[in-house]
């Protein structure tokens, strides 16, 4: 009799352990997968906070982190990923070497240009003076293979092993139609896997960027409103690597969401989001609070924040969208924009292009995020 009731009981608590089990596997399958690819000068700013708003997010999975040249070389950049994930908790993300130059745009094509048409704002890696007005942490010039001095220490970790490209195209035939790509950067990495897999765009379940620049209206005159003010066509990402930016649009993506300049200017890293982030006790508030850059535009996070919540969008439009790639032209780089449906039909895309958010009800959305455990596989180390 005993016996019988011990069975019973182990059956049960078999059952449950197996619902449990169960649930838990369902739960890892349903949440969100994306791969963030971005060009991860740091520490903190824009590019490092959007990844970890993504991180900080219960429902999603970050596949892994991929980074190319932008705002800094390549190599810097991987460091400043590593260092942010140690700190916060979070070596579980792989983090992958992509492209250190763009497929056809160099520093000295840059200079004849701006040479026959005048200074550019802002170059990124090629920017060989920094103005004055700058507010933001920038070490000085250097080449592509110097790791200067780092203000949050060398990261202990390595990048993962093999090609930023290989493991996009890798994961998207892993888990095909569930993985968001998430450009924030210039698009070399994925102009490549675009390139190198004819199913690559295919596999993806949609392509998220931050690019282009439409009609933005400067709400005040800064260092980052003088890159658009009397360029609104213009943006970095799509300066940077035209020629890469042409070819991700026309990927043959299922779905692509734009958010370009127009809808970021409203934004800013006051001093009242450092204060309620300051109050928070999880590695990622930390991290933050020890790196703030305040008062520039939130470009980036504010682009993973629509992903994870649509209804902060007030104004979004359809419309096709292309790339200026002629390197000889005044444009070059610029976007190009349609009437849905209404392009030249050279293959350019049909995009979802956000116009507007609900700024307010962003920045408590990461406040909020940045206070909590991400609950990820590493240790912070402080």
């Amino acid at each position: 009799m005993k016996r019988g009731i011990q069975m019973k009981l182990r059956s049960v608590v078999l059952a449950v352990m197996a619902g449990l089990l169960m649930c838990s596997a369902h739960a890892q399958s349903a949440r969100r997968k994306v791969i963030i690819d971005q060009d991860t000068s740091g520490p903190g700013a824009s590019n490092l906070q959007a990844i970890l708003l993504a991180l900080q997010s219960p429902d999603v999975e970050v596949l892994g982190i991929t980074v190319e040249s932008g705002d800094a070389w390549q190599e810097e950049e991987v460091a400043h990923a590593l260092r942010m994930l140690e700190l916060v908790g979070r070596t579980d993300v792989p983090v992958y070497r992509g492209s250190t130059y763009p497929l056809v745009n160099t520093s000295e094509a840059t200079k004849r240009w701006e040479g026959m048409y005048g200074k550019l704002a802002y170059k990124g890696a090629w920017m060989e003076d920094w103005p004055d007005y700058s507010t933001v942490y920038r070490p000085r010039y250097h080449a592509p293979d110097v790791i200067p001095p780092m203000p949050e220490g060398a990261p202990r970790t390595h990048a993962a092993e093999g090609t930023a490209v290989d493991f996009l195209i890798r994961e998207v035939h892993r888990y095909p139609g569930e993985i968001t790509i998430m450009g924030l950067g210039p698009f070399t990495n994925i102009a490549l896997a675009v390139r190198l897999d004819d199913d690559f765009a295919k596999l993806a379940k949609e392509f998220v960027l931050m690019g282009a620049g439409l009609n933005p209206i400067a709400p005040k005159t800064d260092e980052f409103s003088l890159q658009y003010i009397y360029s609104p066509r213009s943006n970095f990402n799509f300066r940077w690597d035209p020629e890469a930016a042409k070819i991700a649009l026309h990927g043959g993506w299922k779905r692509v969401v734009v958010v370009p300049t127009d809808a970021t200017v409203e934004t800013a890293f006051t001093p009242e989001i450092l204060k309620a982030i300051q109050a928070e006790k999880s590695p990622a508030a930390k991290y933050i609070a020890a790196y703030p850059y305040l008062k520039l535009p939130m470009w980036d996070e504010l682009t993973v924040a629509v992903w994870l919540s649509p209804k902060l969008i007030t104004h979004e439009d359809k419309m096709s969208l292309d790339v200026d790639t002629n390197s000889g032209g005044a444009g070059y780089g610029e976007t190009l924009s349609w009437r849905s449906g209404e392009g030249p039909g050279l293959g350019e895309p049909v995009v979802e292009a956000i116009r507007a958010v609900d700024v307010a009800a962003f920045n408590a959305m990461f406040v909020d995020a940045m206070g909590r455990d991400s609950g990820g596989g590493g240790t912070a180390q402080h």
